[in-house]
């Protein structure tokens, strides 16, 4: 079956195949570790851990590169001149400007990340990698562009000069002088400049940044990496040169991918990436959910408020990756009852049989389809309400779980037999009606629900169902 992915650099769903036969290398830009990921930025690691999976349910074997930020990711609203996030981080924080602490910070909140992602069921990389880690990596990649040609010093930096690399907006689709106009409105410190759209591949221990707090000797002098060449360096240096499938959200397009694109391939001279991959904005009151507008939410903070982790992941499968996502309490909670009542109905189905092909030609059609998630979403509740035998439902299901991530087997498995307690709190209840003790009877029907279960009277006899609460299943294991 025919794999499809929209691919940013050609502007269109292209069909998709690997470098290497079953093998495919994905990289996805990971956090910088300065503050607790936001849900919008959590909506872009499912949408790559759904790429990863639809790779997985096709059969291919993926590794996966994930970078750590933990240095050099300067606050981008003040330019080349802002501090560094890990520096605010310390200082917003009231910790010593030391390296020691810096790692600690760098640590704790990356402790945190891999948590928020355990919590949503995201597949852990292959690799998670800290910039930080990676510097002889670093100098070298920089070294070789330097060999070609791309590069010139200021007593402050290192810079790539756009100028000299002909397709340097091939991403982003813009011409350059328009990039050159919208980099001049931010603040610039260094006159030698030659041009706004200029980047830094090393900053030297001079200017704004002459007392950081991380640095390392280098061929420029003492100092530290720029962002974009974290990534760049090693992305190449764990997958190869080329690799299949970058990724990240679309604010990385016209700055960050545009130049580690800039970087490859003026090191190279080739080609480094085949496909590039993009997720849309999280929208709070339809703005851009941002740390940096102070509009974001957490995602222990909806935990807090009452919802279930994959009630989020729910919610953010019902668009397409491509499109933004205006995030709503209301909208969270429509999706928290949506899975619960999805769980609830696979509680009362008997051990899986065989696989119904039709409907599972048709979920691989969707999410083969450049990730049709809310197809995929809609064709689940298809399955769950057709007249298929029940047994036939829940070996579908746990195929389609596959990419969905929505732990239908441990739910499954955890919760399909009922508690003895539960059954015989029932037959104690259909004694009472039977002799028409119906406030008795509700009394036993209410303590029933207390320990986390419906009844439904039918004409075979009571029918009990799991009541799902949002602590349910997080400490479960499968």
């Amino acid at each position: 079956m025919v794999l499809k992915f929209y691919n940013t650099l050609g502007r269109k769903k292209m069909v998709f195949s690997p470098i290497k036969d079953k093998k495919v290398g994905l990289y996805t830009c990971g956090p910088t570790v300065y503050n607790y990921a936001h849900i919008g930025n959590l909506r872009t690691y499912i949408f790559e851990d759904i790429l990863k999976r639809v790779l997985l349910f096709n059969g291919y074997k993926v590794k996966h590169i994930m970078n750590i930020t933990d240095v050099s990711h300067l606050s981008q609203d003040e330019g080349e001149r802002g501090e560094d996030k890990m520096i605010l981080a310390l200082k917003r924080e009231n910790k010593e400007l030391t390296p020691k602490a810096l790692f600690e910070i760098a640590n704790f909140y990356t402790k945190a990340f891999n948590q928020d992602i355990k919590k949503l069921n995201i597949l852990k990389p292959t690799k998670q990698i800290k910039a930080t880690s990676c510097i002889k990596q670093i100098i070298k990649l920089i070294k070789k562009i330097e060999k070609n040609g791309y590069t010139y010093q200021t007593s402050l930096a290192l810079y790539f000069n756009v100028k000299k690399f002909k397709n340097y907006t091939q991403l982003a689709g813009q011409e350059l002088e328009e990039k050159i106009k919208a980099a001049r409105k931010e603040i610039v410190v260094d006159p030698e400049k030659k041009h706004p759209a200029d980047f830094v591949l090393w900053f030297k221990l001079a200017g704004p940044h002459k007392n950081h707090i991380l640095h390392w000797p280098s061929p420029w002098g003492e100092g530290f990496p720029g962002w974009h060449i974290e990534c760049s360096a090693i992305s190449l240096a764990n997958l190869g040169v080329p690799f299949d499938i970058h990724c990240g959200g679309i604010d990385h397009i016209p700055v960050h991918h545009t130049n580690e694109i800039a970087q490859n391939e003026a090191a190279y001279g080739r080609k480094t990436v085949n496909f590039w991959m993009h997720g849309a904005f999280l929208c709070l009151d339809k703005e851009k959910m941002a740390k940096s507008k102070g509009n974001f939410l957490n995602l222990n903070e909806l935990i807090k408020k009452g919802y279930h982790p994959l009630a989020y992941r729910y919610l953010t499968l019902t668009a397409h990756y491509r499109q933004p996502l205006n995030f709503s309490l209301e909208s969270l909670n429509s999706a928290q009852n949506a899975l619960f009542s999805l769980w609830q109905s696979l509680t009362t189905f008997p051990k899986p049989t065989r696989i119904s092909n039709n409907y599972l030609k048709k979920f691989k059609e969707a999410v083969n389809d450049d990730l049709n998630m809310p197809k995929a979403i809609s064709l689940t509740w298809e399955l769950v309400k057709s007249e298929i035998p029940n047994s036939e439902k829940l070996a579908t299901l746990l195929e389609f779980d596959k990419v969905l991530g929505l732990n239908f087997k441990k739910v499954w498995s955890n919760y399909r037999k009922i508690p003895k307690q539960i059954i015989n709190l029932g037959k104690q209840r259909e004694k009472l009606r039977q002799k028409k003790e119906f406030e008795k009877a509700d009394k036993i029907r209410r303590k029933i629900k207390d320990l986390g279960y419906s009844v439904e009277d039918t004409s075979q006899g009571p029918i009990f169902k799991k009541i799902f609460k949002p602590t349910d299943l997080i400490k479960l294991k499968d």
